[in-house]
């Protein structure tokens, strides 16, 4: 009966269910092209898309929400109400040290440990039990309030798939079952990016290598319109804005520009790299300790102090951060705007080292941003606008190993179609810094993934 029933499911579905998972063939004899699927194959997609779309776009902007209150009380009432300066050294150390005591207690005591060791997880999320997802929204919505340098993509992304999976399965249980983790994560990635172009480059990224049915456009035919449906839902609940407002890069690039982005990238690169050999290290000092109510206090104490260090703009994931950064180009100097890149980054492997359960692209952006910001200060014929496009590009290239995300985040935080192309040659010498080694992201026995 499950043969016959499956006979019945449009192949473009089965693949979209695979998309992550790598097709078996002889590279020497290649299939002939499959022939483009038929609208009708395509229909039996819309629906649940968009149904996913929109509930993951709830679901993200419902934990961002929870988070910026709950930071609000944490941050601002509360330490008023104490007469305790609000971002002082003392308030910093106490805070985060009370977050790794509350996230410890989560993965301690509630069902399902809030998930799997997040080092193991990157974008293309497993399916988690139902039970695990409540407790996996608690730690994350208490990380983001706490402020440890991780952002919500990760663990929202994890339980969009689950719900989606769970829900989709008994629901429409004629429809392949990864089907729903397909359209959650691209909803998901649409939701985060307010567009759903980041889930269509994740995708294409992710099907780049393998044997296709039909088209790619086909494939990605249900996942784009989640990330379309997950992308507006976020845009008329929250009013999103990736736009960092920096002076605009007008007029024609020069040979100068092309010289300053094919030196920046790849020194950000560099930069992104020394934190991903040392995660491992890192990550294996935390081990250690074996137990949560220990690892994850003891990561929030050293956040403190990196806090202590770097000032308040290095906490939290680091969006609204980067912003307030971004308004003053010529505020700080050289030193200044490195020294809280470097603050900011070992604060990031720190987070994801002991446990606390977030995502590594918007804390990455902050210290690419800062990054730059300290190029155009060294060298005022930087511009601030090249600098930090070619500094979060490099960034990323070398914590999410995600060509296309890298690229397209660089582009859309400074809002200027002339740095694309300056971009797209830049990426190219910080991809070979990149490429074939370690990744932030370890296997299950603490070694890196390559």
């Amino acid at each position: 009966m499950q043969a016959r029933s499956q006979e019945k499911i449009p192949d473009v579905l089965i693949l979209l269910f695979a998309y992550g998972e790598p097709v078996a063939h002889d590279t020497a004899q290649q299939a002939p092209a499959s022939p483009a699927a038929p609208a009708r194959a395509l229909l039996p997609l819309i629906l649940p898309a968009l149904v996913v779309g929109v509930g993951a776009g709830l679901l993200f902007t419902g934990v961002s929400a929870a988070g910026e209150q709950l930071q609000h009380v944490l941050w601002e009432n509360l330490p008023d109400a104490l007469g305790v300066g609000r971002y002082s050294v003392l308030w910093m150390l106490v805070m985060l040290t009370a977050t790794g005591v509350a996230v410890g207690l989560v993965v301690w005591k509630v069902p399902g440990h809030a998930g799997p060791d997040p080092t193991t997880l990157g974008l293309d999320a497993p399916v988690l039990a139902p039970a695990v997802l409540p407790g996996l929204l608690v730690a994350t919505t208490l990380m983001l309030a706490g402020g440890p340098s991780l952002g919500p993509e990760n663990p929202v992304i994890a339980v969009n798939v689950g719900l989606a999976f769970w829900l989709g399965r008994r629901l429409l249980p004629r429809m392949p079952g990864g089907l729903w983790a397909a359209l959650a994560e691209a909803a998901t990635i649409g939701a985060l990016f307010g567009t759903p172009v980041a889930a269509a480059l994740v995708i294409s990224e992710a099907l780049a290598g393998r044997q296709l049915k039909g088209l790619l456009w086909d494939n990605v035919f249900g996942p784009l319109l989640a990330g379309g449906a997950g992308a507006l839902t976020t845009t008329l609940v929250a009013h999103p804005s990736f736009d960092l407002d920096l002076p605009p890069f007008g007029g024609h690039p020069g040979w100068g520009d092309l010289l300053a982005a094919l030196v920046i990238a790849p020194l950000a690169a560099l930069l992104g790299m020394c934190a991903v050999y040392a995660f491992p290290y890192v990550h294996a000092v935390f081990r250690r300790l074996r137990h949560p109510m220990i690892a994850l206090p003891a990561g929030g104490l050293v956040l403190g102090l990196l806090g202590a260090l770097g000032g308040h703009l290095t906490l939290f994931k680091g969006l609204d951060q980067v912003a307030e950064l971004a308004r003053d180009p010529e505020g700080r100097s050289a030193g200044a705007f490195v020294g809280m890149a470097v603050v900011k980054l070992a604060a990031l492997v720190v987070a994801a080292s002991c446990g606390f359960r977030g995502g590594r692209i918007f804390p990455a952006v902050f210290v690419g941003a800062a990054f730059g910001l300290g190029t155009h200060a060294l060298l005022p014929a930087v511009h601030p606008t090249l600098g930090v496009a070619a500094g979060v590009l490099g960034m990323l290239l070398a914590v999410t190993r995600q060509g296309w995300v890298s690229l397209f985040t660089a582009a859309v935080l400074v809002a200027s179609p002339t740095i694309l192309a300056l971009l797209c040659i830049a990426s190219l010498p910080a991809w070979l810094l990149v490429t074939g080694r370690p990744q932030m992201r370890l296997r299950d026995d603490g070694t890196p993934v390559r």
